[in-house]
C-alpha cells in the first residue's frame, strides 16, 4: 500500500494534478493506496501517525509519496523516519530545495513514479535539529530574519516574496554574535547568517551549502562574517551559482554534530525551529527514498 500525502493548495492547484497523475498512475499498475489530505499541519500529522501505526503485515506500507514543497516533505519526515518507510516527493512547492537535493525538481511526474516501481529505495543522510528531522539546510542570521517577515507578506507570491523580503529587512540588519561548537570545538565569530547544510539549496535553488553531499554523513557549515551591506547585495546573486564561497568574508568547515548559540532564530527546510541555542547531528542515512 502506497500513501499519497498531499498539499492541496501548492503550487496554485499544481498539487492536486499531479497527485491525480500519481493516483492514476498506481492504479494503472494495480498498487493499492490512501488518500491523504489534511486542513492543517497537526492534523496532517495526526492522520499520517494512524495510518503508519495502522499498517498490517497483510498490507504494508511501500512508502509515502508526498506531494507538495519542502513543509510538506518535513512533516512526513517527522513520522516515516522513525517508522523506517520510504518517502518520495513530487515537487510542486516555492522552494523544493529537498527535492532538488535528491534530483527530483526537473523530473517529471511520470519519471518519478517509474523510479519507485522499477528501483529499491536507499540510505540518506538527514539532519536532525533538537529532535526535529530535516532535509537540507539549517539556517540562522538574516536568511532567518527574511524567512520571518516572507511569511507575514501578501505579495508578491512564490520566491519573490523572498527577495522583497530581503529588501525590507536588510537596512536594519545588524550582524550577530555566535557561539559555536563544531564537533567538540567551540569558537565565538559575528556572522551575517549561518547555514548548516546537509543538502545543498534553499530558498528555491540558493546554492548555500554547493559541496554538500547526502551521502557523507556530515554537514557542511557556511558562515558568512561581517561585510557592509552594499557588499551583500553584490554577493547575494552568486549564492544561486554557489560561487559566493570563494569571497574572502565566507568560511566553509564540515562536522557531524554542531551547537549554535546566539539571539537569534533558526529555520530548518523553511520552517521555524525556534531561537538558539539549537543543536543539529547528521545522521548517516538516516532516510531511506528513491533517487530518479
Amino acid at each position: 500500500m502506497w500513501i499519497i500525502a498531499i498539499n492541496p493548495i501548492s503550487g496554485d492547484g499544481q498539487a492536486l494534478r499531479a497527485a491525480d497523475e500519481v493516483r492514476t498512475f498506481l492504479e494503472s499498475h494495480r498498487h493499492s493506496y490512501r488518500w491523504l489530505v489534511a486542513p492543517n499541519a497537526p492534523t496532517f500529522s495526526q492522520r499520517l501517525s494512524d495510518l503508519v501505526n495502522g499498517a498490517s503485515e497483510s498490507e504494508p506500507i511501500s512508502g509515502v509519496i508526498a506531494v507538495g514543497g519542502d513543509g510538506l516533505a518535513h512533516l512526513v519526515l517527522q513520522i516515516v523516519v522513525p517508522a523506517g518507510i520510504a518517502f518520495a516527493m513530487i515537487p510542486t512547492g516555492t522552494g523544493n530545495d529537498f527535492a532538488r537535493a535528491l534530483g527530483w525538481r526537473n523530473k517529471a511526474s511520470a519519471q518519478i513514479l517509474q523510479s519507485l516501481l522499477s528501483s529499491d529505495p536507499v540510505r540518506v543522510d538527514l539532519g536532525n535539529v533538537d529532535s526535529e528531522w530535516f532535509g537540507a539546510i539549517l539556517s540562522t542570521g538574516f536568511d532567518s530574519i527574511v524567512n520571518e517577515r516572507a511569511n507575514t507578506l501578501q505579495w508578491p507570491k512564490g520566491a519573490g516574496r523572498y527577495n522583497a523580503a530581503l529588501l525590507l529587512e536588510l537596512p536594519k540588519f545588524t550582524p550577530i554574535e555566535y557561539e559555536i561548537t563544531c564537533d567538540g570545538d567551540t569558537f565565538k565569530t559575528e556572522a551575517m547568517l549561518i547555514a548548516v547544510g546537509n543538502g545543498n539549496s534553499y530558498g528555491g535553488g540558493m546554492k548555500i551549502c554547493p559541496d554538500a553531499d547526502l551521502f557523507d554523513g556530515l554537514f557542511d557549515l557556511v558562515i558568512l562574517e561581517p561585510v557592509s551591506k552594499v557588499e551583500l547585495l553584490k554577493v547575494f546573486p552568486s549564492v544561486y551559482s554557489g560561487a559566493h564561497i570563494s569571497h574572502p568574508s565566507v568560511k566553509t568547515l564540515r562536522c557531524q554534530k554542531v551547537r549554535i548559540s546566539a539571539d537569534a532564530i533558526a529555520y530548518a527546510d523553511g520552517e521555524r525551529i525556534g531561537p538558539a541555542p539549537v543543536s543539529a547531528e547528521c545522521i548517516a542515512g538516516a532516510g531511506l527514498t528513491w533517487i530518479p
